[in-house]
């Protein structure tokens, strides 16, 4: 495939690439993907698929250890067989990635090209070189570029840590045995979600924080997880930095001593994981040469519409630099072709762009924080309602959390809502209509809701800015 031309070459297999491939496709133009590792990208491999499935079956083995919250049921567990649980997530990982990624590229015949790439010509005229896994090199030609590489877990210049051999999200889920103790570096979801996962298998758990927990999230949902953690043995250690990193040689565990409320303390566990964040991956593309600008952490400098400082050039996904969920890789890659091929002008809208952390209980959150709204000079209104008022809550057992709404004083619009709950996530996805609609708490108290629904405590919620909620009947 020497010097071939086509009309759009992508480098990367991840979400944002594959929906670009696919609206390129269906505007009829010739696509040719270049993947130097794995098809499908961090989600499907060592992401969201994987690291939920684990979530699940850890909920499911504390589930039967917290049965005795329902009169009657009792339940026991016994220790976990690690092999046959990573396995399964292996299994359905690849089931996956077979269905969602290998078998549409070929049901789509774009061109797939195994090998690393990196930009050569001139900005004028920049062109991909690839090369293979045995060495030969192949040019590829398009008339427009589409950078979707992804982002990697990051580990902070800490004295020691390089040396100790410590875990990230990726490695860490493939463990063959359950720790003992472990130590986590981070209060960002990907460690929430992690912490809770070991902790569900049997693992002692210490989390050190620099801040609090979920940190651009409202306040509360921090001290409602934190209080979650602490009845199921998770230890948060707050406004902690790791100073240094070693190895005991006699005992093989990691030893970190960090500053901690002014003072200094050590703290030891068998694994350390490191949850700090990710890195956009563009080291060896060689951006530069054909005038593509990064930013001070490596990612792609795009503007509202996903085009670089090179105009034939597009980026998309955690590349960007900008949220990093798989949904939101999606709408790069399809948003990208659209203004590359059409006369399309789109650009980014994050304000109603929902998130979700899968703890459990989990929390979802769309549009402002009551933050938010104050720094934006909106003069807001809110409510906080505890689920102990979520008829829902009451019959699950489980009255842990909140639903928190945030309002235009003025107007009654809602401009935000965050839970913390059961099914918080398709809360959140209930909130991204409402907001989309520009609904105003009167509204949404007066429409239908079904009973015994967690979705009712959005209407509960909205009513409580007029109502005592706590004393209403059911169905009230």
């Amino acid at each position: 495939m020497g010097n071939e031309g086509f009309d759009l070459a992508i480098i990367g297999s991840g979400g944002a690439a594959f929906a670009a491939a696919i609206r390129a496709t269906g505007l009829g133009k010739r696509v040719v993907m270049v993947e130097r590792g794995t098809v499908g990208g961090t989600c499907v491999n060592t992401g969201c698929v994987p690291s939920k499935a684990l979530l699940a079956a850890a909920d499911a083995r504390h589930a039967a250890l917290d049965s005795a919250r329902f009169p009657g049921i009792m339940a026991t567990t016994g220790p976990v067989d690690i092999p046959a649980l990573i396995g399964g997530k292996a299994a359905l990982v690849e089931s996956m990635r077979t269905e969602k990624y290998i078998d549409l590229a070929a049901d789509y015949d774009w061109a797939m090209v195994e090998g690393d790439a990196a930009f050569t010509g001139s900005q004028e005229a920049p062109l991909l070189q690839v090369t293979s896994p045995s060495g030969a090199v192949t040019t590829i030609e398009a008339g427009h570029y589409l950078v979707a590489t992804g982002s990697a877990p990051w580990a902070p210049p800490v004295p020691g840590l390089a040396e100790t051999g410590y875990l990230t999200s990726t490695t860490a889920m493939e463990l063959d045995q359950v720790p003992e103790s472990m130590l986590i570096l981070g209060g960002g979801y990907v460690a929430l979600e992690q912490a809770q996962l070991f902790s569900r298998l049997g693992t002692r758990v210490t989390m050190l924080v620099r801040s609090r927990l979920t940190s651009q999230e409202e306040p509360e949902v921090s001290k409602a997880l934190a209080a979650v953690f602490a009845d199921e043995g998770i230890r948060v250690v707050r406004r902690a930095i790791v100073d240094s990193v070693t190895m005991d040689e006699s005992t093989g565990e990691a030893v970190a001593t960090a500053s901690v409320a002014g003072g200094h303390e050590v703290f030891r566990a068998a694994r350390l994981l490191v949850a700090m964040g990710r890195r956009p991956v563009t080291d060896g593309l060689n951006l530069g040469s054909v005038g593509v600008k990064t930013g001070t952490s490596g990612e792609i400098v795009v503007d509202a519409r996903l085009a670089s400082s090179n105009p034939r050039i597009w980026a998309a996904g955690d590349v960007t630099g900008h949220r990093e969920f798989v949904y939101v890789a999606a709408a790069h890659g399809t948003l990208a072709v659209e203004n590359a091929f059409t006369d399309a002008v789109a650009e980014v809208d994050y304000r109603h762009l929902p998130r979700v952390t899968f703890t459990s209980p989990a929390v979802g959150a769309v549009g402002m924080t009551e933050k938010d709204a104050v720094d934006a000079g909106i003069r807001c209104d809110c409510r906080i309602l505890p689920l102990q008022n979520v008829p829902r809550a009451l019959v699950n057992r489980d009255t842990r959390g909140f639903i928190k709404v945030v309002t235009n004083r003025d107007t009654g619009r809602i401009l935000g809502l965050t839970a913390v709950a059961k099914d918080a996530g398709e809360l959140a996805a209930a909130g991204v209509y409402v907001l989309e609609a520009g609904m105003t708490t009167a509204q949404v108290a007066a429409m239908w809701s079904p009973y015994l629904t967690m979705a009712e405590g959005i209407k509960l919620a909205c009513k409580a800015f007029t109502t005592d909620v706590s004393k209403l009947s059911c169905c009230a």
